[in-house]
């Protein structure tokens, strides 16, 4: 399971020697949890182990986004870009010969 720092899964209680799973209520249209047990039936899973493989991905997924932001904003900040001298006009950018 994935953690993150200051999340309720990264606290500790004194009660207990190991990670706690917590529950979630889920509300969802009868449907859908219909179509989600027989997707799990095939999947040879379960919906609750659908959801937090979902749910991992998507804090992972999140997670990896903010780190490649932030490493693009260090290296712009330390590598300025360099322009050299501009030697064309914008027509001469369109010019399309036929």
């Amino acid at each position: 399971m994935t953690t993150f720092p200051g999340t309720l899964a990264d606290t500790h209680n004194p009660c207990y020697t190991y990670p706690v799973s917590r529950n979630l209520t889920l509300t969802i249209d009868e449907d859908l949890l219909l179509a989600a047990r027989k997707l799990a039936l095939d999947k040879n899973t379960s919906v609750n182990a659908m959801v937090r493989e979902y749910l991992e991905d998507v804090t992972t997924q999140a997670q990896k986004r903010a780190e490649a932001m932030a490493t693009l904003e260090s290296f712009f900040q330390e590598r300025p870009g360099r322009v050299g001298e501009i030697t064309w006009t914008r027509d001469e950018l369109y010019d399309r010969k036929a």
